[in-house]
């Protein structure tokens, strides 16, 4: 059994997650990045997030620290 917790988790999963739980708004505060803040869309945050390796490492390091208020 993996110890990491974004094992088997798609980033799309991830960002549903946090979207779910924060809203765009308040993701947007949390990481200052443009998909979050201007016309915010899971699709569009995806092919952002996909290609920007500094920006998926903030959304998953966030997913991490928000993990143990989503169960």
């Amino acid at each position: 059994m993996s110890n990491d917790p974004l094992h088997g988790k798609t980033l799309q999963t991830i960002v549903e997650q946090l979207v779910d739980f924060y809203g765009f708004d308040t993701l947007g505060e949390l990481i200052k990045i443009k998909c979050f803040n201007e016309n915010p869309s899971v699709k569009s945050s995806l092919t952002f997030l996909r290609k920007t390796d500094w920006a998926r490492k903030k959304v998953e390091d966030l997913y991490i620290k928000t993990l143990p208020k989503l169960s």
